[in-house]
């Protein structure tokens, strides 16, 4: 699809929201994605999308209670009806305005693993129904938060399995790494796993070309295990996020000529 992905929670952070996907579209970028895009509502975010010629590649059913540092809700035992309704709520707004993931992150659980794995596996089942028929999916992510319930790649990998592929993954190649994964080998092996990409370089978590990634071979790789999906941009700009940038006519390059076809 070719589809370059702005996070825009990460990039042009210096603008108000709704100003940032006119951002990301100067700058070349042809997709956004954020996690909780509620202050501007679907209407006006998808006038925003036409008008600039962008997608929404996806979204989180929300990250709970920030200044407690959930990173979301599926995992929190006694939590349910909250996350249902942040599911429903990011479900609708993906409806409106054409987004094909919804990501239910399942947070960092203060109880019990065994609890929390259930609590996980319920809302992830409940979220599962909710979306069948409804042409948008739902995402899952190994994150390397300190606590995080999903933090093993192989925990999301037997998870898809146990589910038997009803939802696909969030391969982010800053958090595989960070796991002590190579993301080549990795990408080599799953890629038919995996519904969304996310770029950052390690260490650092900045953008490509600051760390020690070897992008082309991870795009490459990806290619040839048949990936066809947005590539998003979730890193910590070392300069200004314009500036920050400058890699993306390489990649268009890349991508058009050697990577995808």
């Amino acid at each position: 699809m070719n589809r370059l992905s702005a996070h825009i929670g990460y990039l042009y952070t210096e603008l108000p929201l709704a100003e940032r996907p006119a951002a990301a579209a100067r700058d070349g970028f042809t997709a956004i994605e954020h996690p909780e895009p509620w202050t501007v509502p679907a209407v006006d975010m998808r006038a925003r999308l036409a008008d600039l010629g962008l997608t929404f590649s996806q979204v989180t059913s929300g990250m709970g209670d920030a200044a407690k540092g959930e990173k979301g809700l599926a995992a929190l035992m006694g939590r349910e009806a909250e996350f249902r309704a942040g599911f429903d709520r990011a479900l609708d707004y993906a409806h409106a305005i054409g987004c094909p993931f919804v990501h239910p992150m399942a947070g960092v659980p203060k109880g019990g693993v065994l609890d929390a794995g259930e609590t996980y596996r319920f809302n992830l089942s409940w979220a599962l129904n909710r979306v069948e028929g409804s042409g948008v999916r739902v995402l899952v992510e190994a994150i390397t938060i300190p606590g995080y319930h999903m933090g093993r790649l192989s925990l999301a990998t037997e998870l898809q399995d146990q589910f038997h592929g009803r939802f696909d993954l969030l391969f982010d190649t800053y958090h595989a790494a960070t796991l002590g994964e190579d993301p080549v080998l990795w990408a080599a092996q799953n890629a038919r796993r995996i519904g969304h990409v996310h770029i950052a370089d390690h260490p650092g978590r900045h953008e490509p070309g600051t760390g020690t990634l070897n992008f082309d071979r991870i795009l490459s790789t990806l290619t040839a295990g048949g990936y066809a999906g947005a590539i998003g941009f979730e890193y910590v700009p070392s300069a200004a996020t314009s500036a920050s940038a400058a890699f993306l006519p390489g990649w268009k390059r890349l991508l058009s000529e050697k990577v995808l076809p």
